[in-house]
């Protein structure tokens, strides 16, 4: 019965550990590789789950739709809806820098929460959205949230598999040279301007994809799931202790991260009910502590970036 108990805890540990990983891979494309420093993190992934619930639940006169679609047509709109957010977003505030640009991705992000608890006509307001279903829901609810858990490591895997691949391409390494000197890429005749905005567009579109993974997984949205703590900054530290720049930190960091997250959050729920707040409150302290620690100790994460390898005809070019 422990056992069964045990596997019963794992198996959404991990499966919500992969939908972050969805998550930290997207930010590692935007900021790893292209230096976007985009703290609307929220604003995408609540795109991404919302729009798959409009697309997939069954109609309701509640909210938009919605559609009873099937669950791939979903996950593609998430995708699709979050990368046209990304390039209204991204023509507009792309030209600026560093800390203007996270200060212009926050008030984005606040503003699209805001939109998601006050239009109900759309989302259903602060009620939110209940009964999102997961695919193959004829199995038992055991069998069902095990395949769940297979789906999303499979796409885990394809979405590290496609990033790795457009990296090794020369698009990556443009990108990479953007991060390391705009004005020398630029001066090279690179369009900045574009990959950069490119870069934002597919990090946004694998947010987006990481929100609708969320929706299926849990089967209810409220505006208040996407608060900047768990949607945003939690993201952010994945990232950092993983490893930026580096696609596999940014999977082990979402790993280790929600890990400690939950398990923190499970011993927290099993103290007298006077310390049950206090200890409520030491979760962010400690996962920041943690990060502090990283920070000063293994600035670079767990697992460095890793160069850029030349391979091919220009490896002969640069050889000769």
């Amino acid at each position: 019965m422990e056992l069964t108990g045990l596997i019963g805890y794992l198996i959404p540990l991990l499966t919500f550990a992969g939908i972050y990983a969805v998550l930290s891979l997207g930010l590692n494309v935007q900021w790893g590789f292209a230096g976007l420093f985009n703290i609307g993190i929220a604003a995408f992934f609540a795109v991404g789950a919302y729009t798959t619930t409009i697309l997939t639940t069954p109609p309701s006169p509640n909210y938009l739709g919605g559609f009873d679609l099937p669950f791939p047509v979903g996950l593609i709109g998430a995708m699709v809806a979050s990368g046209l957010l990304a390039l209204l977003i991204g023509l507009v505030t792309l030209n600026l820098r560093a800390d203007y640009l996270a200060i212009a991705t926050i008030g984005i992000g606040e503003i699209v929460r805001l939109i998601l608890k006050n239009e109900a006509w759309l989302t259903h307001g602060v009620r939110g959205i209940k009964g999102i279903p997961k695919p193959f829901d004829t199995l038992s609810p055991e069998v069902q949230t095990l395949v769940y858990l297979l789906i999303v490591l499979a796409i885990v895997l394809i979405v590290y598999l496609a990033i790795e691949r457009l990296l090794r391409a020369p698009w990556g390494r443009v990108l990479r040279a953007i991060r390391e000197n705009e004005l020398a890429a630029s001066a090279v005749g690179k369009n900045v301007l574009r990959f950069r905005l490119e870069a934002f567009i597919l990090g946004s579109m694998i947010m987006g994809l990481g929100g609708a993974l969320y929706a299926h997984s849990f089967g209810f949205i409220s505006p208040e799931a996407f608060d900047p703590m768990f949607a945003t900054f939690l993201v952010w530290v994945m990232l950092i202790a993983g490893g930026s720049g580096n696609n596999r930190g940014a999977i082990l960091g979402a790993l280790v991260i929600w890990f400690i997250w939950s398990i923190t959050g499970f011993l927290a729920n099993r103290m007298p009910p006077e310390l049950m707040t206090q200890a409520a409150a030491l979760r962010p302290f400690l996962i920041g502590l943690m990060l502090q620690i990283i920070l000063l100790t293994r600035p670079e994460g767990m697992l460095k970036e890793k160069p850029p390898s030349v391979t091919g005809d220009e490896g002969e070019r640069r050889g000769r």
